[in-house]
């Protein structure tokens, strides 16, 4: 089982500080996203699959997986549901149509992304094969088409989308889910390096920033409805940060966004940009289930009015990330 260093002394923490604010700089050589591309487009490489795998559906598995694209199923967040009744691994779909989901899901993530995402399938509930799909709206890489769509799958731990930003302001197609079912140690989920990464924020504060970057508990996870700009956000602002404190927190932002193509990173970051960059936002965190009270907080949350990205890791994971220019 992994485990954390406990807490020290003022001068250890002091020490630990100043190393993180040092070796930011170089971490975030590693962890930033280079932003290649625009935003997702009907042209990009996971909708071209996209509208490949829906013009391969037959009547019947229309009928079963193809919904408006203003059905409410769209909409909904949570950390363990199922959008249609068919499994990926049911007979329902033929091989090439399950190749076809594995290569839109590979398309919809970056390299290390989608092994992240592939263990953590497989552990919590036996691979891609025990999730669901389904098609809103009828999509197309016709330069005349006009109709948005998404393509939607969700299971336990995990909610990812691809609508070729035909769904305008919406990063990643609307809110997203990950998470992680280890029980053991925080240490040990696939995404505790993402809580190492937002720490560092944390330990860059000083006491009276940190003292109102902290609090006690936090708003449910399931709560990511965007505010607007008359929200009310908890934690510190990021405009009330130093120019070098600023500098880490777009540098972590980066990271947390690692996970997923390009595409959707530029396009996240650049919907945060339009709300009033990352000085709009706050970073909290709470006490509550500080595994092992060791003051690296498992629970943490960004917000700002048009971005919230929820991640309690304590040490089962459960993380929500939406950000868009509309609610």
């Amino acid at each position: 089982m992994g485990t954390r260093k406990n807490s020290c002394s003022d001068a250890c923490s002091n020490d630990r500080r100043r190393f993180l604010k040092a070796s930011a700089a170089t971490l975030a050589a590693v962890s930033i996203p280079r932003f290649a591309h625009a935003a997702p487009s009907r042209h990009s490489a996971a909708e071209t699959v996209v509208a490949e795998f829906y013009q391969s559906l037959s009547d019947a598995q229309r009928n079963e997986i193809c919904q408006p694209i203003g059905s409410e199923l769209r909409s909904r967040v949570n950390a363990n549901w199922h959008v249609s009744k068919r499994l990926i691994g049911d007979d329902f779909y033929t091989d090439t149509q399950r190749a076809m989901i594995e290569k839109i899901v590979r398309d919809v993530t970056s390299v290390d992304g989608f092994k992240r995402l592939e263990e953590q399938m497989e552990y919590d509930d036996g691979g891609l094969n025990a999730y669901s799909v389904a098609m809103f709206g009828k999509p197309s890489t016709s330069d005349d088409a006009t109709e948005p769509f998404q393509f939607l799958l969700t299971g336990r731990h995990l909610t990812l989308r691809a609508d070729g930003n035909t769904l305008d302001g919406r990063a990643f197609g609307g809110p997203i889910v990950y998470g992680h079912g280890e029980e053991s140690s925080a240490a040990d989920n696939l995404f505790f390096f993402q809580t190492k990464r937002v720490n560092e924020v944390f330990a860059a504060l000083d006491p009276s920033q940190a003292a109102i970057a902290l609090g006690d508990r936090p708003p449910a996870e399931t709560q990511v409805q965007l505010q607007g700009s008359s929200g009310k956000f908890a934690g510190i602002a990021v405009s009330e940060l130093g120019s070098d404190q600023q500098k880490l927190v777009r540098d972590v932002l980066g990271t947390l966004l690692s996970p997923y193509r390009d595409e959707d990173a530029k396009e996240a970051i650049a919907i945060i940009d339009q709300g009033g960059g990352i000085e709009a936002l706050r970073f909290a965190f709470y006490k509550n289930e500080d595994l092992e009270s060791d003051g690296i907080w498992d629970i943490w949350r960004i917000e700002g009015p048009n971005a919230v990205i929820h991640f309690r890791g304590a040490p089962h994971v459960h993380a929500y990330v939406h950000i868009a220019t509309t609610t």
